[in-house]
């Protein structure tokens, strides 16, 4: 998951923020759009400004692709965690899978749809405005315009993570009842396309030496990443089934209190176990941070009296802080929880830590289920001396 680094608030109750990668992209749009129409127009100030509107424009227009992924998602009961702007375009990032193929198709087509929609009716914007004024007005949007069409176009090529590829899966899924046939066909596309792009770009850098080229081998690079990342995770569901986050979790976990001092923790019997990373709670008892042997070994032995818990411990992701209701698959397919470092923490209704599985516990999950054997813990089960 993208995490975002400037919020931009709600719409539509929806969480929308932007990687700070955008920025880049947000830059070269004006200056590819500022270029063109400096060559017809001039090269003025008032060129640069509206080719700085184009460009803030065609990120509106992304933003309302994703936001109609979300909100039809919404509707379908498919629960949405937020969107972000990024540097690749937008990604609307939900948290579990659509119930159904009917329900997955709607999703997938509300984006290239909306584009689609936008796309004409800045024709005719174009159009209208062209009639009336002359000028690098109506070329801006006659710009953002083709932009929009063109995102419709090549979100429908079917490849996941584009809106094809969903398209392609819903098809499957209905056709053959198989969601796991469906994403691997759809993933497998996703990873000819993307390599297809790589190679294009490739060829195109050599030969041309062209700029355009780097960014199809970007894009080509994402989608063929992106591909399996769900090929993995569509195998990860596979094998975990229902499993639920409170099937593996380990309950009433050791946490550090955010005011400690990092002297009271070394002083405190948590360094007695065999515990190798901790969740950091507040006054509450909800996790805040997480928090490693390893993160403390920067800090001088002089600093420990006076530095608080909460100033070394790692910001705790919001994928990383789940209900014990959650499918464990749709959780490790979100989270990356490296050996001795990361933690995903299981909270009640109120927010409190109740439990907290590792990179461990989600391997041995996996493993057990491979084998056959039971990945459910029996009532009131606690493993001795479990290492986390």
């Amino acid at each position: 998951m993208l995490r975002a680094t400037i919020p931009l608030g709600r719409v539509a109750g929806i969480r929308v923020g932007a990687h700070w990668s955008a920025l880049a992209t947000l830059g070269l749009f004006t200056y590819l759009l500022g270029r063109s129409l400096a060559d017809a127009h001039g090269n003025s100030v008032a060129v640069w400004l509206i080719a700085a509107i184009g460009a803030v424009g065609l990120f509106a227009s992304l933003l309302s692709h994703e936001l109609a992924h979300s909100i039809v998602a919404r509707r379908s009961g498919t629960r949405v965690e937020q969107v972000v702007l990024w540097l690749l375009g937008g990604v609307s990032e939900l948290g579990d899978q659509p119930k159904d193929p009917r329900s997955d198709l709607r999703i997938a087509l509300a984006g290239p749809l909306t584009s689609l929609m936008l796309g004409v009716g800045l024709l005719g914007i174009t159009g209208a405005v062209g009639a009336l004024v002359s000028g690098p007005v109506p070329e801006m949007f006659g710009w953002l315009a083709a932009m929009n069409l063109i995102l419709a176009v090549f979100n429908l090529v079917p490849g996941a993570p584009l809106d094809g590829g969903r398209v392609l899966r819903a098809l499957i899924w209905r056709h053959t009842g198989d969601q796991l046939r469906a994403t691997t066909v759809a993933a497998r596309s996703g990873r000819v396309l993307g390599l297809s792009l790589l190679i294009l770009g490739g060829a195109e850098l050599l030969a041309v030496g062209n700029g355009g080229g780097l960014w199809l081998m970007l894009l080509g690079w994402f989608l063929y990443s992106a591909a399996n990342v769900e090929l993995a995770a569509a195998g990860l569901r596979h094998r975990l089934g229902d499993t639920r986050i409170h099937d593996v979790m380990t309950e009433h976990p050791l946490s550090v209190p955010a005011n400690w001092s990092v002297a009271d923790l070394l002083r405190s019997q948590i360094v007695h176990t065999g515990h190798r990373v901790f969740p950091v709670t507040d006054q509450e008892g909800r996790p805040i941070g997480e928090l490693a042997w390893s993160d403390l070994t920067p800090l001088p032995a002089a600093a420990r009296e006076t530095t608080e818990v909460r100033n070394v411990a790692r910001p705790l992701p919001p994928t990383a802080r789940v209900s014990g209701d959650e499918p464990l698959a749709t959780v490790a397919s979100q989270v990356v929880l490296r050996p001795d470092f990361d933690v995903i923490t299981v909270v009640d209704q109120h927010g409190r830590l109740i439990g907290v599985v590792t990179a461990t516990d989600l391997t041995l999950a996996v493993q057990r289920s491979a084998l056959g054997l039971p990945i459910h813990r029996p009532e009131g089960f606690r493993p001795p001396n479990t290492a986390l």
